[in-house]
């Protein structure tokens, strides 16, 4: 617990210092036609949680049984992630150089961690072999892209990151995982909560897309080290990000479908369209912490408890989403 409280007060004080320093820099995130927030508000303040979350990780390898496996891999490939994060964030790079490092970082995490593993899919064992490579960095660069659409309102993005690894290592605990599999989602949920505590509505500061890039980078990690362990944990992790997952790729197909360019910035997302609905960022966020609290928690408790297949669960947890997807108009061109 002392350990949490420091990761959680290191990232909270450096959020603080990121936070000062790009107001005298002026950098700056201008509101415009296509944003959500409607005052100019520092951003970059995602790099505190990226720079506690791999000191976290370096001490937890040398001080405890931790795998440096994992380690390396966020230090390597999420470095390469918020670099072309943060460098975007300064100017503008190309879409196809900032999807170029994402397949990058995605080769590095593969590496030192391995494909996604076999899993259990309506009583079939399903054995990938070289396709779970293409499939693992496929996933990974699109949990990258898929939490910087998310982040589009307050605190919205740093809520879900922390219930889902919080959530994952809350499992991981009453299964009796050992240490080496729930320590690495509990760091990264309370460095991440450190920074929401300058984040959450209304923000002081906003994460960047150096941030949101590495937040949807280690979610990918650690899905990828929890279900090298227990195979239903892929499931389980699919469940708890379902929020995310279910928004973003409703917004991107319907928005393929409509012939849209999917790369440039937009605001219909189903979470945006509800938040200018309400008038307020904050019921927003608040409500997606609820769903993931009472409904995606459960549903990933029956599976960790084996009383629920994970594809199943999967089903059941998704279908609410699609139909709150489509209610909230996910992928519609704002009119207002």
């Amino acid at each position: 617990m002392l350990s949490l409280l420091l990761v959680f007060c290191f990232a909270a004080i450096l959020t603080g210092i990121i936070r000062a320093y790009a107001i005298r820099a002026s950098i700056i995130d201008i509101p415009n036609e296509r944003s959500s927030h409607q005052h100019p508000t520092p951003r970059g303040g995602g790099l505190s949680f990226v720079i506690t979350s791999i000191l976290a990780f370096i001490a937890a390898s040398a001080f405890t049984e931790l795998s440096w496996n994992i380690t390396l891999a966020t230090i390597l490939g999420g470095s390469v992630v918020a670099l072309i994060g943060f460098w975007d964030d300064r100017g503008h790079v190309n879409a196809k150089w900032r999807l170029l490092a994402h397949f990058i970082a995605a080769a590095i995490g593969l590496f030192f961690l391995g494909p996604i593993p076999s899993f259990d899919l309506f009583g079939s064992t399903i054995h990938l072999g070289l396709a779970g490579y293409i499939l693992g960095a496929l996933t990974i660069v699109w949990l990258i892209n898929l939490s910087n659409f998310m982040d589009g309102i307050d605190g919205l993005a740093g809520t879900e990151a922390t219930m889902s690894a919080y959530g994952a290592a809350g499992l991981l605990l009453w299964l009796n995982a050992p240490s080496t599999q729930w320590l690495p989602p509990l760091l990264f949920g309370t460095a991440v909560l450190g920074f929401l505590a300058w984040n959450f509505p209304p923000a002081k500061i906003f994460m960047g897309d150096a941030g949101s890039g590495f937040l949807g980078f280690m979610i990918s990690i650690l899905l990828l080290w929890n279900a090298h362990s227990a195979p239903k944990f892929l499931w389980i992790w699919l469940i708890l990000m379902g929020v995310f997952i279910v928004d973003s790729t409703f917004t991107l197909i319907r928005r393929l479908f409509n012939q849209e360019r999917v790369y440039e910035a937009h605001r219909s997302h189903a979470y945006q369209h509800a938040a200018r609905q309400i008038g307020r960022h904050s019921p927003v966020t608040l409500t997606v912490a609820a769903i993931n609290l009472f409904w995606l928690l459960p549903l990933a408790w029956l599976v960790g408890t084996s009383w629920l297949p994970g594809a199943t669960a999967l089903i059941i947890a998704y279908v609410p989403l699609l139909l709150l997807a489509q209610r909230f108009k996910a992928g519609q061109r704002d009119q207002t």
